[in-house]
């Protein structure tokens, strides 16, 4: 069972990620040693989708590095 949207907030938050705004239900998370930003978008309780699961932990390796 993939993770829900709330829970790849949580854990781009515990790594340190501040959340910048966003329209809607999009969100865009930045963090002071990464490139860009992510963006997550849905309702926190739906299912993440494969392609934002690997953003996020791509996201945080490149952070922790």
């Amino acid at each position: 069972m993939p993770p829900k949207i709330r829970e790849l907030i949580a854990e781009l938050e515990g790594a340190g990620f501040t959340d910048a705004g966003g329209k809607g239900s999009h969100r865009n998370f930045k963090h002071p040693r990464v490139k860009g930003r992510v963006t997550v978008y849905g309702r926190t309780g739906d299912d993440a989708k494969p392609y934002q699961i690997k953003d996020v932990r791509k996201a945080i390796e490149e952070s922790q590095s």
